[in-house]
């Protein structure tokens, strides 16, 4: 049964009013709810679209499970904790890789890169293949050739074709001895690479930029490793979970490794986009307690309307109390009706976006990864929305409601 503030409060919300501005005003306030709860369906799905493209391009590079030290920067390729890993039923495929930093020389051009030094079964660990790019095709060596493919900004950079004429020259510091000021070159060891006519497009600056893909061989000559891995990168079969994998893998190693899926892998950049997604949520929640600032005007002209119907519901028994909840629960089903109407709207505003692409990114197609704002919509950030606006809209006109109703009975 409808509690009676609540069914009157549902008469006085749909019923006109003496004065027809009140009913204008409650309407403002409703399309006012309605349109900040739009925005922040829109937004944050914008801030998910964006989170999960960029989810995509890491997926071409970085294996699902990465195996790392706690301490240091390298660990023994022959640990019994990573034998015991390597034998797991679950796993597919395990490369063992070196990174590490160095300078990197090709004619008059030089950066600091880091060389990635990886098995032979790269290949079978990622999607490489699917993101290099020329005439050549992915190889790491030859015989007794190595091979280096950069990434394509930093081709660009070092002004290096797909297929790069002649050695490109990288720099490592001795591990051993001291530094010789006199003769500096001696404290460097120098190896070069040839190109297999590639290179490779993450379409993340941190890679296209950055990287160097090379085989482990030239990676462990280069920086003086003997069976010393950075990192251990490891792919699962088909059907298995990755939380799964990572606490079964976890139990084994313990604290001595670090176990971390590709978002953790990548942790900064997910930070940040979080932050930004919850900046854009605080900034809207504002905008929205803006917005409900009309429910309060509307509230306060209804009271004045309705007080000689209070003088009526006070002679036939009914308690202050009650007869606060009336506006209080008017307030409140603005709220609900403007979230309601707000979230369906802004689901349709997505869908049209999912389906044609109708805000771009820019002018000319292909100046962008996507030529549309990317959307997905979490249905845990509109479950989110709606208890916002709700708790927003009761808060904002209970102190108010309060404070109304008590001055106009008193009159």
């Amino acid at each position: 049964m409808i509690p009676t503030s609540l069914f009157i409060a549902r008469r006085y919300l749909f019923s006109k009013k003496r004065t027809n501005i009140i009913n204008v005003i409650s309407l403002i306030s409703m399309i006012g709810v309605t349109v900040a709860t739009t925005a922040m369906v829109v937004v944050l799905s914008v801030f998910n679209g964006f989170s999960d493209l960029v989810a995509t391009f890491f997926t071409s590079f970085d294996p699902q499970i990465e195996l790392r030290p706690s301490v240091g920067k390298t660990f023994s390729a022959d640990d019994p904790l990573v034998e015991k890993v390597r034998s797991l039923d679950m796993i597919d495929v395990v490369s063992e890789c070196v990174e590490e930093q160095a300078l990197a020389i090709y004619g008059d051009y030089q950066a600091m890169v880091n060389i990635k030094g990886v098995d032979d079964n790269f290949e079978r660990l990622t999607r490489i293949k699917d993101i290099c790019y020329g005439d050549g095709s992915y190889s790491l060596h030859a015989a007794d050739l190595e091979y280096g493919i950069p990434g394509i900004r930093l081709a660009q950079q070092m002004n290096m074709t797909a297929r790069f004429q002649g050695y490109l020259y990288v720099y490592a510091p001795n591990r051993e001895g001291q530094l010789d000021l006199m003769n500096p070159m001696d404290g460097f060891v120098v190896d070069s690479l040839l190109s297999p006519g590639v290179v490779f497009a993450v379409e993340q600056g941190k890679y296209d930029k950055n990287y160097i893909l090379t085989s482990i061989d030239f990676a462990r000559s280069l920086f003086q490793y003997d069976n010393e891995i950075s990192k251990l990168e490891i792919k699962l079969k088909s059907g298995v979970s990755v939380e799964e994998a990572k606490k079964e893998i976890k139990r084994i190693v313990g604290e001595k490794y670090r176990v971390l899926d590709r978002y953790e892998q990548q942790e900064d950049t997910f930070n940040i986009m979080k932050i930004e997604k919850l900046m854009a949520y605080i900034f809207l929640t504002f905008i929205l307690v803006v917005a409900c600032f009309n429910i309060i005007g509307s509230l306060s002209m209804l009271i004045i309307d309705k007080q000689k119907d209070m003088a009526t519901l006070r002679a036939l028994g009914a308690c202050p109390s009650l007869i606060k909840r009336i506006f209080v629960y008017e307030g409140w089903l603005i709220s609900i009706i403007g979230a309601t109407c707000g979230i369906l709207l802004g689901l349709l505003v997505c869908w049209i976006q999912q389906e044609f692409g109708v805000v771009s990114l820019g002018q000319s197609s292909g100046s962008f990864v996507v030529d549309a704002y990317p959307v997905s919509v979490h249905y845990w950030d509109v479950a989110l929305i709606f208890v916002t606006v709700v708790i927003v809209g009761f808060v904002s006109v209970l102190y108010p409601v309060r404070y109304a109703t008590r001055k106009a009975m008193r009159e």
